[in-house]
């Protein structure tokens, strides 16, 4: 499972990895579920070129009534993906999509009772990731037309870097990685013939702990000892420090 990452924003990442042409803010983002951030579908003129578009992490299906619905459907399982209300419109409609991630972020607890630790994965050498996934065109309640997507997942109970990840005892889950040579493929092929490409990467992962930053602790106001001068109305009161 993946909850947030570092999406690929930079247009010339995504030129040279990904063949897509994106304009507009480069900044890094680390995307959480309902955030926006680029994944590549293919275009809508039937020329079967890919595109880069902007769309909210998390799918929301057409019956979605909020945005804050992209919080539970980040992640869909390949096993259920065919059948479950949330993704089933997007699957049998061939709506499939490469969401380029610099890396992704997992928990880590050491023990059964240990708080869990962020750890980023990603692919030696700074090459980015190609997830599979899937995606929607949602329309809010006042008509705006929004994009969405999720990713899709395979289960990594006997993978040697994702299995160590996630609470002890449930089951292990780990994106579907594409090689590059597969993404068309991937993007355009029948329904039927996508499940091959459900599988755990075996490519090589780096993997270690990457904690969120503290927040800054918020500064609360100097307190005062209020006055009879202080009521309003009154001149503001001298205040003698001794």
């Amino acid at each position: 499972m993946c909850s947030n990452y570092e999406a690929v924003t930079r247009a010339d990442r995504l030129l040279s990895f990904f063949g897509v042409v994106r304009e507009g803010d480069e900044k890094p983002l680390i995307a959480f579920p309902t955030n926006m951030a680029p994944f590549i579908r293919l275009a809508e003129d039937g020329s079967g070129h890919r595109r880069v578009s902007e769309g909210a992490f998390g799918l929301l299906p057409g019956f979605a009534k909020e945005l804050v619905y992209g919080k539970k459907t980040y992640n869909a399982r390949s096993e259920t993906i065919h059948r479950l209300p949330s993704f089933r419109s997007a699957w049998r409609m061939g709506q499939r999509c490469v969401i380029p991630a610099e890396g992704i972020f997992e928990p880590y607890y050491e023990t059964a009772d240990s708080k869990p630790v962020r750890w980023r994965i990603q692919q030696p050498g700074e090459v980015p990731l190609g997830i599979a996934g899937i995606w929607e065109k949602w329309v809010d309640p006042d008509g705006l037309e929004l994009f969405s997507f999720a990713m899709l997942t395979v289960n990594a109970d006997s993978h040697p870097v994702t299995s160590k990840f996630h609470k002890h005892g449930e089951e292990k889950r780990m994106v579907v990685i594409l090689n590059p040579g597969e993404y068309d493929e991937w993007l355009s092929c029948p329904v039927h013939a996508a499940p091959k490409f459900f599988r755990q990467w075996m490519g090589q992962l780096d993997s270690f702990p990457a904690p969120l930053p503290s927040r800054p602790k918020k500064e609360r106001p100097p307190s005062k000892r209020l006055t009879k001068r202080d009521v309003p109305g009154d001149p503001p009161a001298q205040y003698n420090l001794f």
